[in-house]
């Protein structure tokens, strides 16, 4: 996502939930100009922000966060976007997954934040178990095997891993580098091989 400072990177990161990072870009320029700091978006109202977003997914709720978010971060946080998970989840539209972007892109804190892709590619790799449930035991597990130093490069890394190699639907373990690793990769290629023999008897 494009942005310039901190302000601008929870704006974006929250236009992005279920929404892709080009669409929040093409949306971007001309909302931060409009409302380039926390004062400006906290004196907007509903009808003035919304054209800016209406391409976004949910640009009702958005628009509601976005107001809020600006008059919080004005009212109690001096302008600043907060350095703290317990402070950035009282933000409008800021849930967990967000705080982690910020803790871990702003303030350099070794945090995980798991979003769908996270969260299939870390189950799909082996890397967690896979009978976990939530994004938030998925992002626990992953703390205990991945050294602080590099949980921010590995969550890039998950994510892309993600979103162009180990898709949803249709996974392409043809191409994938990392088959000799994965548990899921190594199961199918077992369940292959007993069809195979059941198919030689």
């Amino acid at each position: 996502m494009h942005y310039t400072n901190p302000f601008e990177l929870i704006v974006a990161v929250v236009l992005s939930a279920q929404c892709t990072d080009k669409r929040v870009n093409m949306v971007t320029p001309a909302l931060f100009e409009a409302f380039p700091n926390p004062e400006r978006l906290a004196k907007a109202d509903f009808d003035t922000l919304f054209p800016y977003i209406q391409s976004i997914s949910y640009p009702n709720n958005k628009t509601k966060h976005l107001i809020g978010l600006g008059q919080l971060l004005l009212s109690q946080f001096h302008s600043e976007v907060p350095g703290t998970m317990e402070d950035l989840v009282k933000l409008p539209g800021v849930g967990r997954k967000t705080a982690n972007v910020i803790l871990s892109v702003i303030y350099n804190q070794p945090t995980m934040a798991v979003d769908t892709h996270v969260f299939r590619v870390s189950k799909r790799l082996g890397l967690v178990n896979a009978n976990l449930t939530t994004p938030y035991s998925v992002e626990q597990a992953l703390y205990k095997y991945i050294p602080k130093a590099q949980i921010p490069k590995a969550h890039h890394w998950l994510i892309l891993h993600g979103r162009y190699v180990c898709l949803a639907r249709k996974p392409k373990c043809d191409v994938c580098a990392l088959t000799s690793w994965c548990k899921t990769f190594e199961k199918l290629k077992s369940q292959a091989m007993e069809i195979e023999d059941d198919g030689l008897k």
